[in-house]
């Protein structure tokens, strides 16, 4: 193996841990933010567990956290929770950095 390649596959292997990470980070600021609503739902135990995680599984419907921000709202806006959007959205943003740091963390 030539010194080139070696360094193609290193950079293939960051790519690909960096990915990897992303992923992590989007799957558990989605867990977060399912708690969080959940919370606002008044939902306690194994049943914001479970929600958490269908707020996982819709952020797979969509590229971006838009899905999420729907599904939220609109769960939301059924018990008649007045969060608007703008302040799930800064929290989907707090959570990203939280998810951040505890992904990192390990």
């Amino acid at each position: 193996m030539t010194t080139f390649d070696e360094r193609e596959q290193a950079f293939e292997n960051k790519f690909k841990h960096d990915q990897e990470m992303l992923f992590r980070i989007y799957a558990r600021r989605a867990k977060l933010v399912g708690l969080w609503a959940a919370e606002h739902l008044g939902l306690t135990g194994d049943e914001a567990d479970a929600y958490a995680k269908h707020i996982v599984a819709v952020d797979f419907e969509e590229a971006g956290h838009k899905d999420i921000l729907r599904k939220v709202k609109a769960d939301l806006d059924a018990k008649n929770v007045g969060i608007s959007e703008h302040k799930i959205e800064k929290e989907m943003e707090r959570l990203l950095e939280v998810a951040r740091e505890q992904i990192q963390a390990g």
